[in-house]
């Protein structure tokens, strides 16, 4: 891939020649909308132009997290258009998020699959970043980069946001060497084919968590942070009740600290996503995710660019980190 300036430069050019309004939109948990026939898999962006300069905290603020590169990297995903599990466009978004990775220097390892699914065989594909640490222990961050099953469906906020701030975290933390390793995994086949299942969702974190299971290496992993649907606007996150209490709290104090209060709220919501793969290994995991049922554009077209906030996304960012340095240091 070329320098981030020149993607940058890119995407206005994206911006100037598609004029149309963008769609989109991503799932995490419950039963996924029944999806209709293979979408057609064409380039679209927002109209909304990117916000100004002022909307998220400098980088300075948050740790060195960059609100206006995450969301570069969410209009970036938006631009290949839907890219659903096995398409020709989600090979384009995996070339982008290798490209970008070793791009920052980042050890990263590639796991090619297939999966039997409601519509045929499909081929995926989880990325995992590797940032070596001092003592034996992993603490593993993640989020879901493909997009629901249906037309006209881009998924800015689902997946786009989440693996967007993957991407600034890995910009940040792969030079740096910290207590315990940092694994950053990009996972494949989140949604469903057609109904949301134990069998038919969670496709690339199922694989994960079985090939790290096999080889032992899921009882390194201390912490498991997911990231989904983080990008709105209006975002409000809740505690996820399935998720591992003490991370739950780890997190919400670590926001309420930074003074993020506000966004992250405490009430309860129940999802089921990717965590989900590996609480059910014993893996302590937590999903951080917006508040999808009541975003007013989950899984529909209107989940576009326009919907996303460089401020929740520099937010986001910037919890994670702190959340890493405190896991750093117990």
């Amino acid at each position: 891939m070329t320098s981030f300036s020149r993607m940058i430069q890119r995407i206005a050019a994206v911006l100037c020649i598609f004029p149309a309004s963008l769609v989109g939109c991503k799932a995490s948990g419950k039963e996924s909308p029944s999806a209709g026939g293979q979408p057609p898999f064409m380039s679209a962006v927002a109209s909304a132009p990117p916000q100004s300069v002022d909307d998220a905290p400098p980088p300075e603020k948050t740790g060195g997290f960059d609100g206006k590169r995450a969301f570069a990297h969410v209009a970036k995903q938006v631009s290949f258009g839907p890219h659903p599990s096995g398409s020709p466009a989600i090979a384009k978004v995996q070339e982008y998020l290798l490209a970008e990775l070793k791009s920052y220097g980042c050890t990263v390892e590639t796991d090619a699959f297939n999966s039997d699914t409601p519509i045929g065989r499909l081929p995926m594909k989880n990325i995992l970043v590797k940032i070596p640490g001092e003592k034996p222990g992993v603490i593993l961050l993640g989020t879901h980069y493909d997009t629901l099953l249906m037309d006209n469906f881009v998924g800015a906020d689902d997946a786009g946001s989440s693996a967007a701030v993957m991407l600034e975290l890995a910009r940040l933390l792969c030079p740096r060497k910290g207590k315990y390793a940092v694994w950053i995994a990009f996972f494949d086949g989140e949604e469903a084919m057609k109904h949301w299942s134990d069998t038919d969702s969670r496709y690339g974190s199922r694989e994960m968590a079985a090939r790290l299971s096999t080889s032992g290496d899921i009882k390194k992993i201390r912490a498991f942070l997911l990231a989904d649907i983080v990008g709105g606007r209006n975002a409000r996150f809740l505690r996820e009740e399935s998720s591992t209490p003490a991370l739950v709290d780890l997190i919400w104090s670590t926001a309420a600290r930074l003074g993020y209060s506000a966004i992250f709220l405490n009430e309860a919501t129940s999802a089921q996503d990717d965590h989900d793969s590996f609480l059910k290994r014993g893996v302590p995991s937590v999903d951080v995710i917006g508040d999808f049922s009541n975003n007013g554009y989950w899984h529909t077209p209107q989940d576009s660019l326009d919907k996303i906030s460089t401020k929740t996304l520099a937010i986001t960012g910037h919890v994670f980190l702190e959340t890493v340095k405190q896991l750093q240091a117990k």
